[in-house]
This record gives structure tokens, sequence and C-alpha cells, in this order.
């Protein structure tokens, strides 16, 4: 599928954050494909991961494809760029209205439910009050649970990938070693979009660490015999290539504001237990772990699972560890297409579209 440029939905009254802090306006940049049912019977809304953007058949190879789990043919998919993100949505680089310029470390700190609640404006702008299908990987997962909980009715059906209910210990940890690796570089923090740079490529080389696993490593940067160095390692070179690589295509302070938004993960903040607030959803739930994933393992899924009241739990076979989500995708369209297949709709499924209020898009 060809690239496509993504549409842009502008909210134009401001936007309070839960820190309190207020963006006079939103950009939401979102991606859809297929064509929508009469009905609205066949929408399904992936939410993304850290650093994607909202152009799903770019960066989920195989997915929206005829045949696979987003066969444009069948289903009309909505992807929403994350607010604080560079792809299109409003973030630290992204000039403001007034003509005051890009706000870039001066940008609030937003939370999971700050993003899922820019997404709810793009549903409302688009009429959509009711999803086939919800679905997220990672913190992508992050913000399909948040939505599932403020908004039981929101989905019919919900796919949890590679993902947790909470930021824990080890993912708080482990942003945090990202974000002294930033603040280390002593251009972060300077007016420019290319500020921080190294300190960016640091913090990539150790988050990747969390979302492989040793063999992993062990499998894809084996030394080749004989080296004459031994000072010289490829998974040095394949580090080192990796930070540059999202610095190629990332600035400092979106990577900034996305991971602080994953500290802020807790879908019973305000709304006692975690039982009580995975409780709420009322969407059957696909939760699916990787075997191998380190950041997010399979306990703390069937932990999800058995709080959520109509759930189910799945595992994907892989060495790939937590990025296995993106590159298993085969195994990941067999469970997807089971589980529709065992959860029909039936017509008391019926959904009334709703009304389109008023917004801009340019």
């Amino acid at each position: 599928m060809q690239n496509k440029e993504a549409e842009i939905f502008i909210y134009p009254h401001p936007f309070t954050l839960e820190c309190g802090e207020v963006l006079p306006e939103l950009r939401i940049a979102y991606h859809t494909y297929g064509t929508r049912a009469h009905d609205d019977s066949n929408i399904v809304w992936v939410m993304h991961a850290l650093t994607a953007n909202s152009e799903v058949a770019d960066w989920w190879p195989h997915t929206v494809e005829r045949g696979k789990f987003l066969d444009p043919e069948r289903w009309f998919t909505v992807c929403a760029n994350v607010i604080g993100s560079c792809y299109g949505s409003t973030g630290p680089c992204t000039p403001m209205p007034d003509g005051s310029g890009a706000m870039y470390a001066g940008f609030p700190r937003l939370t999971v439910r700050d993003i899922v609640a820019a997404h709810r404006l793009l549903a409302a702008h688009l009429g959509i009050s009711r999803l086939e299908m919800i679905m997220g990987c990672s913190l992508g997962g992050f913000q399909a649970l948040e939505w599932l909980v403020e908004d039981p009715e929101i989905a019919r059906l919900a796919v949890l990938c590679a993902t947790d209910y909470q930021c824990r210990p080890w993912l708080a940890a482990i942003n945090k070693a990202m974000y002294m690796a930033i603040e280390a570089d002593a251009t972060y923090g300077e007016p420019r979009a290319d500020a921080g740079r190294k300190g960016l490529e640091a913090a990539r080389a150790i988050g990747l660490l969390s979302y492989r696993s040793h063999s992993g490593y062990d499998a894809t940067q084996q030394d080749p015999p004989g080296r004459e160095d031994p000072f010289v390692r490829r998974a040095h070179s394949y580090q080192a290539y990796q930070g540059k690589k999202l610095a190629d295509r990332f600035d400092v302070y979106s990577y900034m504001r996305v991971c602080q938004s994953s500290d802020t993960h807790d879908v019973s903040r305000g709304r006692g237990s975690f039982a009580e607030a995975l409780g709420r959803i009322k969407a059957r739930c696909l939760v699916a772990a990787v075997t191998s994933d380190i950041l997010f393992p399979p306990e703390y899924h069937e932990e999800m699972a058995a709080m959520i009241p109509q759930a189910e739990m799945r595992l994907i076979n892989s060495e790939f560890a937590h990025d296995g989500f993106l590159i298993e995708h085969e195994q990941l369209d067999n469970l997807i297409s089971d589980f529709r297949k065992a959860h029909p709709a039936t017509p008391a499924d019926a959904i009334t579209p709703a009304a389109q209020p008023d917004a801009t898009i340019d």
C-alpha cells in the first residue's frame, strides 16, 4: 500500500491538560483506511506505540492488507497520532496558533488520559460513538485500556497486546535512565528541534535493551569470527545505529513528553482498585502477550485478563521480545481472526451513528 498523507483535525478551542496547563487549540493528524459502513459496523481504532505515527500501513507491515486483520476491503481503520508527538499532531515543535513559535522544552507534560481525551475529540468530530474493535500494543495498549475504562461502551471487541494496566517500577526506571541520558546533553533545553540529539541517541540505545532480549541479541549481533580489534563489537555499532536512526526522525522534546505520559499510566487512579477500574470494561477483550517480552511479560497480561470481565489470554511465541508485536504479525493475525470468529456481531450490537459536531479541517 502506498503512503498516504495524514488528514488534520483542528479543535479550535482551549484544551486543558491534567497538569492544569492549557493548549490554545489542538491539531490531530490521523489516517483512515478502507470504506466506512453505512451502519458504522466495521470501524477499528488503532492506537500506535511510542515513536510511531498515524500511518499504520507504514509502521505495522502486512496488517493493512487484503485478508489481514486490518483488511481495507472489510474494515474502516482509524489511527490518530498522539498529541505531544512530532508527526502532525500538536507537540513541542509545533508553532503555536498565536504566532509565538514552538514551545520546545516548555511544552507541558501530558498524561495518557490527555492523549485519550484528544482521541475522543477526533472520534466525536468523525461522528463515531462506538467501535467494532479498539486495539493497541505497548503505549497504544495504555491508550486503549484508558479509553475502555473511561467509556465502557466505546467498543464491542478489544485487542490489548504487549501492554499493561499500569506503569510499573521497571518501566519507570527505564524511562528515568533515558531522561538522565537526555538531560546530560548540554544542548537539551535549547529552543530548536535538533537540540539534545546526542542525548536522544543514548536514550534510545537504553530503551532498545528493554524492547529486545538476550536471546535476540545473541541470535542477530554475534561478532564475525577472526575480528581484528577485540574492542569493536557488532552490538556496539547496532546500538549506535538505532540511536541515530531515531534521532533522524524524532525530536528530543517529543520523545520526553510522550515517554513521560507513559509514567502516568494507572487505570485505577481516581477509580478505586485496579480490579474496580478494569471491571468497568464491557468489551470482549483479547489479551495477547509475547513470550519473551521483558518489558511487559506474560504474567502481567495474566493479571490483567483476570480482572477484565470478558477477557481471554493468548501467547505470541517469539524470541523478539517486546518488538514481537511488530514482527510476529502472522501469529497476531491468526489470533485476531480466531477471536473475531468466536465472537461475531449480533443484531443487538447494531450501532446508531452519532451526529458530527462543528470542527475545522485543513
